[in-house]
């Protein structure tokens, strides 16, 4: 077992060379979580067993970090059907302007957010915090998408305010998440686009959604540390936005169908850290040593130019193969997790 380093994180978010290969994550999963942790572990109770549990697997496979929501901030929606996939129409609160004002939003003030000094965060590590969904994502969920964009067109004015109400919202929870001693950085979740495009316009993005990102990134440069967009969809259109304007430290998510991590790194190395990248169907579909040759590949492409971070394109859902990524980890980490598979 390695010992972790976030400085190795924060030398990629800085575009420079870490010590030594470094992984990146959003998130796994639970059986995942439970096995790295192990079972003394993951038969804790107590009121810090969650982010108990997601450190030390954390950190058990590699990481220099553990990612954690930090309270229970959210923006309740409607119920939302849910089986193979969920629709993004479903769930929706708010149609018009009685609605959204009649809708109880919860204030990040009024939330706990004391688990990020409760819990023990090994040497060495530190804890990366992210959002209920972001600014986008939470619109729709209280919208609807098709609504929302016929909302855009019919209300542009009651649609500012709705963003806003989010928006305002996820920078408080930054501003507050962020200083904790234990916080070594902050992801901004926010899933953007399809395959082909961005969800909205991008002069729509540029007016609704931006503004509100470029708020939450210098709330946490506010404290000296780096902001990372978790974000899917074709970004072809608003990645210069992402860099210059909002100033991400990180971008993380890629899918092969769109963008390989290999070209990502290309184009836009040196500019911004690119994390994770390896593709989801990729490491469904190939063999543990293909997995493993392609994160060799990778690692070996920014070794000398830095700025890079080994993880998934995207995270780790159950339906991924242990072996696949273990293979992929190992890697970074040069580690034998043969025990686990």
């Amino acid at each position: 077992m390695r010992q972790p380093n976030f400085d190795n994180l924060l030398k990629v978010l800085r575009c420079e060379v870490p010590e030594r290969p470094t992984l990146f994550e959003f998130f796994l999963n639970g059986p995942l979580y439970n096995k790295l942790a192990g079972p003394e572990i993951s038969s804790m109770t107590d009121k810090l067993a969650g982010y108990r549990l997601v450190v030390n697997a954390f950190k058990n496979a590699g990481y220099d970090y553990a990612t954690v929501h930090g309270s229970e901030f959210a923006f309740p929606a409607g119920e939302v059907e849910s089986k193979a996939t969920k629709s993004i129409n479903d769930g929706a609160v708010i149609s018009d302007k009685a609605s959204f004002e009649a809708y109880k939003w919860m204030n990040p003030d009024d939330c706990d957010y004391s688990g990020l000094a409760g819990i023990e965060v090994p040497d060495g590590m530190k804890l990366v915090v992210y959002g209920p969904g972001g600014v986008l994502e939470n619109v729709i969920g209280l919208v609807g998408y098709e609504s929302l964009c016929f909302m855009i067109l019919d209300e542009p004015d009651l649609a500012q305010e709705i963003f806003d109400a989010v928006g305002s919202r996820l920078v408080r929870h930054y501003e507050i998440a962020a200083p904790f001693e234990a916080v070594g950085a902050c992801i901004s979740n926010d899933d953007w686009g399809f395959k082909t495009q961005t969800m909205l316009a991008p002069e729509d993005m540029r007016r609704f959604v931006f503004p509100w990102h470029t708020k939450i990134v210098e709330a946490i440069h506010a404290t000296g540390k780096p902001a990372i967009l978790h974000s899917c969809g074709n970004f072809d259109e608003v990645m210069e936005d992402v860099i210059e304007d909002m100033k991400y430290d990180g971008k993380h998510s890629y899918e092969d169908g769109i963008l390989t991590v290999e070209d990502s790194y290309e184009r836009w190395g040196g500019r911004i850290a690119i994390l994770g990248g390896i593709d989801l169907d990729y490491i469904c579909r190939s063999s543990a040593e293909e997995v493993h040759a392609r994160s060799l590949a990778m690692l070996d492409r920014a070794a000398t130019r830095g700025g890079y971070a080994l993880g998934t394109g995207n995270s780790v859902p159950e339906y991924i193969p242990d072996a696949n990524y273990f293979a992929m980890i190992s890697a970074a980490t040069g580690m034998d997790y043969s025990g686990l598979v």
